[in-house]
């Protein structure tokens, strides 16, 4: 359980930590990240269950007691009326939620067998290990394009050689390097919309997570830039369990190999994608799906 006065570590104190640390991770930093590396093969991603999740804002009860699981190397779509608690479930799952003031979450979110939610696990690594990408892309204004990539890295205590490699490889993974490998040196912001989140999802890729959340991560794109994001996921899901959070049915209908209805702060329905919008079980489903509310 999660209380409203839980406060997480700065990221300035781990970014100090990992750079004068030459040896191992401090010893409580190294359980978390080995638990959460070592039951799979690199890449093969990790189930996320989550068990009686609820997340308040104040006295506003904005999700209440979900229980799900999101299969590991799987695209799972999260789709509902706004205001039905989508992203704030998904915030919950990497400890973001509880950043906003007053904000607090209660109940179980695990990685294979590691919750998150324990008291000794250190939030930074949970972060590095649970990639997000945002409804708006958030390149550092005051960071050229390859320093965007380069930041978490550096932030993880990464230097050197294999900085400039990792920063190439994740910009080759998200189709950018053949448009920016001859300006890494100017800013990011100087990218096109959909250039600046293939570059926010290069950000997130280069610190290598095992899974990648996105909230609505096409609703500011035009549809070609949307079409080259929603190709990018088809490929990641390959490497990383993905979350995806849409209002966007039809793009949950492209990319998700399932699909989850939230309404009112509660899941209603966990499906294959056709069959939830061919077959729901649930009639508010139905209803969602064939614009019948919402």
């Amino acid at each position: 359980m999660i209380p409203p006065d839980t406060q997480s570590k700065e990221p300035t104190e781990v970014s100090t930590s990992d750079s004068t640390e030459q040896s191992p991770a401090p010893q409580e930093e190294a359980p978390d990240i080995s638990a959460l590396g070592s039951p799979k093969p690199k890449g093969a991603g990790h189930n996320v269950v989550l068990k009686g999740l609820n997340a308040h804002y104040g006295q506003t009860h904005a999700v209440k007691g979900v229980d799900i699981t999101f299969p590991a190397g799987e695209v799972t779509a999260i789709i509902g009326p706004s205001g039905c608690g989508k992203s704030t479930m998904v915030r919950c799952i990497n400890r973001m939620h509880e950043e906003i003031p007053g904000a607090y979450a209660a109940g179980s979110v695990t990685l294979d067998e590691l919750d998150v939610y324990a008291p000794d696990v250190d939030i930074t690594a949970v972060r590095r290990l649970i990639g997000m990408v945002f409804q708006k892309p958030n390149p550092f204004p005051t960071m050229s394009i390859f320093d965007n990539v380069a930041a978490g890295l550096r932030l993880t205590g990464t230097r050197g050689e294999n900085t400039r490699e990792r920063v190439h490889k994740a910009l080759r993974a998200v189709g950018l390097w053949g448009e920016v490998k001859n300006r890494l040196d100017k800013p990011g912001i100087g990218l096109s919309g959909g250039q600046q989140q293939r570059l926010c999802i290069a950000r997130t890729i280069a610190v290598e997570p095992e899974v990648i959340l996105m909230d609505e991560p096409c609703s500011a794109l035009d549809p070609i830039a949307t079409l080259k994001v929603e190709e990018l996921i088809a490929e990641l899901k390959e490497r990383y369990t993905i979350v995806i959070v849409t209002h966007n049915m039809q793009q949950a209908g492209r990319v998700a190999d399932s699909t989850v209805f939230m309404l009112d702060g509660e899941f209603i329905e966990h499906s294959p994608t056709t069959e939830l919008f061919t077959k729901p079980k649930d009639e508010r489903t139905e209803r969602y799906v064939t614009g019948k509310f919402g």
